[in-house]
Parts: C-alpha cells; structure tokens; sequence
C-alpha cells in the first residue's frame, strides 16, 4: 500500500524524533523468524537463535502476517523522545479491550486460518488475556533478544537522530526526507512511502498532528509508516550504520597517542566517531562507567571532547582538535 501523508504549517511545528525499545523488539522477533533483514544481522540472529529456544513466540507470529496490517494498539507511537520498555508497555497494558478487538480480528484476517486457529480464537474471545499475553512476550522477547545489546543500539540510534537533526537544521524537511528510505519522497507538503507491492493508497491529512520519526536497527530494508487516529502519525525508517553494527571498530589508536594520553583514554576518544553516551561507550570499551566517565572529564578538559545533552542523557563528541588527534 502507497501511503501519503499531508502536511500543513502547524504540523512543521510538531515533527519529532524518538527512540523505541519496544519497536526494536517488535522487528527483532521479525527478523529472528523471516529471512529479511538477515543480511546485516546474521551474527545477533545466531545468538538469537540460541537465547529464544523455550520462548514460544506463536501468539506473536499471529499478529505479524507477512504483509498487511499489525494492531497499532501492540508498538503505538513512542510518547516522548528516550522511553523506556516499562513505560511503552504500561501503555499496551492499559489498552481498552474492547479498542483491541478489531485491530485482533483485523490482523488475524491478514492470513488465512489465523482466525481459527485456537490461539486466534482465544484471543477473540478474551483481548484482554490477549493483550497481557502478548505484554509479557514482549517483555521476556526484550529480556532474550535485545537487553545484552541495548548499549551498542540506543548509541547507533541516537548518532542517527544527532545526524538527521543536523540535517534538518541545514536543509529543511525536503533535505531530511532525501535520504531516509528510498521508498519515501517529498513533494507539495506531501510525504509519500511508496508500497512495494499492490496498487492500493490511503491518504491522510495530518491536520495538526506532525509526524514522530522512529529510527530502527531491525526495522531494515522496509519503511513502516501510517497509524490512524487516535495516535500521532509515525515514521519508522532504517537507521544510518547498521551494517557496521556487529563488528568490532578496525580503527586502533597509534601507539604515540596512547603514550601521550594513556591506552584506554586513546581507544575511547579514537572510538568516538559519533556521539555516545557514557554507558555506551562502557559497553564498547569494556571498561566500568566510573573508568569512562573519569577518562571522559579528563578528555573534555583538555578541548578534546563536548558533551551535549538530551533529555536525560549526556552524549560525547569530539571537538575538531580531538579529530586532529585520534587522526
């Protein structure tokens, strides 16, 4: 399905960026059980593998058809721009099960049998067992598939919305949407997410609403847009740098630079190729967060290195003389 989404002046104003835990594990599991997406993840599809056996994600597989429409009410909108998977999923618990019902027997009508089959039916019979079933299999899902990796993943998605506002800032909208998917186009206030099969369209004016843009890790190579009122329209594209994700930084500090700034001061500052938060580069480095947060004050006193912050986060750059030195 073709997608376009209409845009006003008030709706400029209410274009928003924002992280969700509970999206990334949305497309985790579809990417565990499709064979898309495999080609930059074959390394965390492996340990996947091993750390989902006893996790019996059927309910799940239910309201994931292979194309076609998934509940808004199972990944609505992120609230705010850092959530958290406790607070996304305290939203999916205090769903109206009376809300649930069409947007279950909608996604169950996706493909064939899922309405007869017996957790199908259930699930029609009672939302409500239906919504808390599949709360908890998400939150067991987080805890298998994503919490050990959630460090290296929030940093990848935060450098992606650090660059993207800069582009923003720079180019407008029409600079920002040039480059997120190649499916998405923006011409005449219209933002347009080309589907890939079918000749189907829904439009929608925002009317005031804007537009939240969710960057993913296993969201890859699909675009996923649209929600209906009541929830904000959302975005969910690709995030820049995922096919370096799995692997180890190439990059060695030189041995003049360690012996001027010591070995681990080095590797943290050569490694900061995008902006990171202390627990991220911890988990990078291997080091614990007193030794990083300590090596990063030493940095940034002596002009090699900014710290930002957003929300409730403090990410690290370096400064143009802390380029010329990890260089």
């Amino acid at each position: 399905m073709t997608l376009h989404m209409h845009f006003g002046a008030p709706d400029l104003l209410r274009c928003r960026f924002a992280i969700s835990p509970l999206w990334e594990t949305h497309h985790a599991i579809r990417t565990l059980i499709r064979s898309e997406g495999h080609g930059y993840h074959p390394q965390w599809v492996r340990r996947a593998r091993e750390a989902v056996v006893g996790l019996d994600l059927e309910p799940m597989l239910l309201m994931m058809p292979w194309r076609g429409y998934t509940p808004d009410f199972l990944c609505p909108p992120p609230a705010g721009p850092l959530t958290t998977l406790e607070g996304e999923l305290a939203r999916v618990r205090a769903t109206d099960p009376a809300a649930a019902h069409p947007e279950l027997s909608r996604a169950l009508a996706q493909t064939a049998g899922s309405a007869d089959h017996p957790l199908g039916r259930r699930m029609l019979a009672d939302p409500a067992w239906a919504i808390g079933e599949l709360a908890d299999l998400y939150e067991r899902a987080w805890d298998a598939l994503l919490a050990p990796y959630w460090p290296r993943l929030r940093s990848l998605l935060e450098a992606d919305i650090a660059f993207r506002t800069r582009r923003l800032a720079d180019d407008g909208l029409a600079g920002l949407f040039a480059d997120l998917h190649p499916r998405i186009s923006w011409a005449d206030e219209t933002l347009t997410v080309t589907g890939r099969n079918g000749s189907a369209t829904h439009s929608r004016v925002l009317d005031g609403d804007g537009l939240v843009l969710v960057p993913g890790v296993f969201v890859w190579p699909a675009v996923v847009g649209g929600f209906d009122p009541p929830w904000q329209p959302t975005l969910i594209y690709p995030a820049r740098g995922i096919g370096g994700l799995w692997s180890e930084p190439a990059q060695e500090p030189s041995q003049g630079l360690s012996r001027l700034i010591g070995a681990n001061r080095a590797e943290i500052l050569v490694g900061l190729d995008t902006p990171a938060t202390t627990s991220a580069l911890a988990d990078r480095h291997g080091l614990a967060l007193s030794s990083v947060s300590a090596h990063l004050s030493v940095l940034r006193d002596a002009g090699l290195l900014l710290s930002r912050r957003h929300g409730h986060q403090v990410r690290y750059e370096r400064t143009p003389l802390g380029d010329a030195l990890a260089r």
